[in-house]
Parts: C-alpha cells; structure tokens; sequence
C-alpha cells in the first residue's frame, strides 16, 4: 500500500452523482480540501448515454473523479426492476470510467457496495472474499453491475496505468436518504414508519422479516471523509472496505429507531417476508490501519437523520404515506 500523498488542492474534481446522498456528503466534505468542484446536472449530462459523458469531460477535464452516481434501492426495488439496475450501473460506470481514462483524469474512486461479497462470506467479510462464492439473490442485479465496476477500474489501472481505485462502503443512511417505502432501505424506512405510527397513535409497528439478522451501519458523512481519504493517501488495484465495524440486530435497530423518534408502541415482526442474510459486517481492518475510522455512533447519527427528514419532507408534519 503507497504511503503517497495525493493532494486535491488546486484540483478540478467531479462527483459523480452530485445530488445523491453520498454524492451531497462527498460536496460537503470536500468544501474544505480546497480543489474546485466541477458538475452536470441531468439535463447536460446523462450517465448512461457515453456520447454526453465523452462531450462533457472533453471540454471539463476534471483532474479528479468520485463516481458515486448508481441506481440504487432495497430489496423490493430490486427484484422488481432488475433490467434496469444491471442496465443503468454498468452503463454509468463504464461511460465514466472511459471518459475518464480518455481525458487523462489523474484519479478516479469507484464507490461500490458491500452486496458485492458472497451471501456466505465468512463474517468480518475481508476484501479478498470477492467472487468467492454465490451472492444473495435479493440484490444480485446490482452487486453484479457493481462488480463490473471494479474490474474495470482494475482492468485500467493494469492495461492503462490509470489511478483508479474502489471502495466498498457497508450499508449507509444519513442526510439526504430516501425515505420512499417501496424504494427506500432499512434505516430510512423504519424512521418513517416509526414517525408514521407515532403521530397516528398507532400500538403497534410492523416491520418486515423476523428482526435477527445482524447489520452494520455506516453514516454517509462518514463515508464521503473515508472516500477523500483514500483518494489522498491509497493507490492500489485491491479494493477497501469502509464502514463502522459495529453491528446491531434488525429488531435493535428499530428498537434504537423508536427512541430516537419518541414511539412507545410495540414491534410486530413479519416472518414471513424475506430476512435477506442472517449477518453482514464488512472487515475494516485494513482502511484502518491506513488511518480512518468512523466518527459517528449509531444513535446520534439516527437522531440527525431524523431532524432532516422533518426539515426536508412536507408529510412528515402530517401523518405521512
């Protein structure tokens, strides 16, 4: 692993997916790295058409490049639209990757997934865990999209010479998640339900799945300092996990979720629907040993969370959808 400095003062970078969550993050934290952000909005540039994205970094030449940009969604976004999210991933990520080895751009991080490891990876699941087994059905679509991702960014760094690095971020929430039900995942979700439920005076919260399979969770502003970390400090074909190294049951999550949100009504849990793997929780021995860990705890992270999503959606002063 290179011990290099590379400085993004005085830089053009672009954030790809500047809008999303972690694209927003990314723009925050790089506020203070001194570079000039450069950006498209849909309207001049769509990712998945290689015409726009070639035209675009022609005449930009950003010397940087987050690709944060990706079609994203839970379990049920997935297994209904799953063209679409094999289709439109490896279509952003290759029209990018491309434009930016063509355009000489000096460094470029992929952002991938953690869903990218094997549904029975041993657990811390370390980076050499990749295609080392058969992946969870429930997000197969965009894990496989993902993946097509990193071997490209590897591909070019081995045939190219390009900078381009990947990292693997566990699951995320934050400011600027989506809180739409059916497209939305576990943290958002249970903070609408939870508010939905409390302003309705309901007893009860229904909650999908059994609420014993454990997850981790990472804040998204978290992952935006992890990812201008690695760009300054790592240069190396292998991936990087990034995430909190921590993990909770569904059924505390809820339970933390509830008291964040201020319901006291009772957790009904659906065994019924799908629990998607019983563990997930990413190895970040190695980002750590770079010099990064997470800053945020899981409750004080839920608790801003919630304050934007009452800032920043008209229904939720009311009893919601």
């Amino acid at each position: 692993m290179s011990d290099a400095m590379f400085d993004l003062q005085g830089k053009r970078v672009f954030v790809a997916g500047h809008r999303g969550m972690v694209g927003s993050a990314l723009v925050r934290r790089l506020a203070s790295e001194g570079c000039t952000l450069v950006s498209a909005g849909r309207a001049e540039m769509d990712l998945r058409r290689q015409d726009q994205v070639e035209a675009w970094f022609a005449a930009n030449k950003p010397d940087v490049v987050f690709l944060a940009a990706a079609r994203v969604g839970g379990i049920w976004a997935n297994s209904h639209f799953p063209g679409e999210f094999i289709y439109e991933n490896m279509m952003i990520e290759a029209n990018v990757i491309e434009a930016a080895r063509r355009n000489e751009t000096r460094k470029l991080l992929f952002l991938g997934s953690a869903c990218i490891y094997p549904r029975d990876a041993p657990q811390p699941i370390p980076e050499s865990a990749l295609l080392s087994g058969p992946l969870e059905p429930t997000n197969e679509w965009y894990a496989v999209a993902k993946i097509a991702g990193i071997k490209l960014a590897q591909g070019y760094r081995a045939q190219y010479g390009c900078d381009f690095i990947s990292a693997q971020p566990t699951n995320l929430y934050g400011t600027g998640d989506n809180f739409d039900l059916q497209q939305s995942h576990v943290i958002p979700a249970l903070i609408r339900k939870a508010h939905t439920a409390k302003l309705a005076g309901d007893a009860t919260m229904p909650i999908w799945g059994s609420g014993r399979p454990q997850r981790e969770f990472l804040h998204v502003d978290d992952l935006a300092d992890a990812l201008v970390f690695l760009v300054k400090h790592y240069s190396d074909p292998e991936i990087v996990n990034v995430g909190s190294g921590e993990e909770v049951t569904i059924r505390q999550l809820a339970e933390t979720v509830n008291r964040v949100v201020g319901f006291d009504g009772d957790l009904v849990f659906d065994a019924s629907k799908p629990d998607g793997v019983m563990r997930k929780l990413v190895d970040v021995s190695k980002i750590n040993a770079l010099g990064w860990r997470h800053r945020y705890g899981l409750e004080e992270g839920l608790a801003g969370t919630y304050r934007w999503f009452l800032d920043h959606h008209d229904d939720a002063r009311g009893l919601g959808s």
